[in-house]
């Protein structure tokens, strides 16, 4: 007779979310044992042989071995996003941004505006695209330590560059002040939308007491389309998703209303994601099959209010002094994201003005 059982042998058996099983067998002693072959989540099962002390009865049974999960839990066989981790793919990307040319003529620049709460890697994402562009690693934009205060007060633009002018694009990064769980607190909606609709001079510093307005030195008062936002990246921490987070799932979608409500589509960046996986902290090219990483960026789409189709993880140059290729791929795929989103924008824009269409 054989049949499933799982034996606790003094090491944890529990799966995220269940409870630790144990079944003991009085009056049986182990015999040989053979081991089965792994399934998809690296759970093994092994067939012993037991035998009744008493009646020297034989019988065998099947030991299922599951393994104890701690950071990294379990990994799917196949990624659930195909990449091609591999020096030509990032190449490959390099000139797909690099010669990325807005598709409105009166336009030379796509500006995409990061948005996210107080140290959730926006300043640092910019700076690691340019790093990587550069071949180096470089903090174009600062980056603070304060935890719980912005280190961005001001409105700052960052033309993506590259050493060779012909590896240049045409792409501005703007970083802005962090959100708030409060009016008086971080970047107010009405800032927000004052910066997607190009009122906001660069250099602007935001102030919560102090909203944008006519009176407010170097006003842009009549916008072209080249002083708007493009696209909106949102960015949210995939370490505090569960915890600190919690608050700004209102902000968000009163956000992301708004915003749409002026024509401008949005993504995420789910950054981070190395600290909420250790197999993917040691290689960044592991992020597609991670479980833990999937089921935080579904987490963040239920935060956003948005589909994990818009959602793309990334992980930030940090204390790192050289370029990896693995975290350039991912950084690049998200660059190029945002670019299809940029596009988007473009297709759908409609002069306010009377007059020719000018995209």
């Amino acid at each position: 007779m054989e049949k499933s059982r799982v034996f606790d042998f003094g090491v944890s058996t529990t799966l995220p979310g269940a409870t630790s099983t144990t079944t003991s067998a009085p009056g049986f002693c182990f015999g040989a044992a053979e081991a089965a072959p792994s399934s998809a989540f690296g759970v093994t099962s092994t067939s012993f042989k037991l035998t009744n002390e008493r009646t020297k009865e034989e019988k065998t049974e099947r030991v299922v071995e599951i393994p104890t999960f701690t950071g990294f839990q379990l990994k799917l066989e196949c990624e659930w996003r195909d990449v091609q981790w591999t020096e030509e793919q990032k190449k490959n990307l390099m000139k797909t941004v690099s010669s990325y040319k807005p598709s409105c003529k009166d336009v030379h620049c796509a500006r995409v505006l990061l948005l996210g709460p107080v140290r959730s890697g926006k300043s640092s994402f910019i700076s690691s695209v340019q790093s990587l562009f550069n071949g180096r690693v470089t903090n174009r934009a600062m980056v603070g330590s304060s935890l719980n205060t912005s280190f961005t007060k001001k409105l700052q633009s960052f033309s993506i560059c590259a050493q060779k002018r012909e590896d240049s694009t045409r792409l501005v990064l703007c970083d802005s002040m962090g959100l708030g769980d409060g009016d008086m607190t971080g970047l107010t909606l009405h800032d927000i939308l004052s910066v997607i609709k190009g009122h906001v001079p660069e250099g602007h510093k935001f102030s919560p007491d102090q909203p944008v307005g006519t009176e407010t030195p170097g006003y842009v008062k009549t916008p072209s389309v080249g002083d708007k936002i493009h696209c909106v990246a949102f960015v949210v921490d995939a370490s505090k998703i569960t915890s600190n987070n919690k608050g700004f799932s209102s902000t968000f979608k009163l956000l992301r209303e708004h915003i749409s409500e002026l024509g401008v589509h949005q993504v995420a960046l789910l950054t981070h994601v190395d600290q909420i996986c250790q197999e993917t902290a040691k290689d960044i090219s592991l992020v597609y099959k991670s479980l833990s990483v999937r089921e935080t960026m579904n987490k963040a789409g239920a935060l956003l209010g948005m589909s994990t189709s818009y959602i793309v993880p990334v992980r930030n140059y940090s204390s790192e002094l050289d370029l990896d290729v693995n975290t350039d791929v991912l950084l690049l795929s998200a660059v190029d994201h945002i670019l299809q989103y940029v596009d988007l924008f473009f297709q759908d824009y409609v002069p306010q003005q009377i007059g020719p269409k000018l995209c």
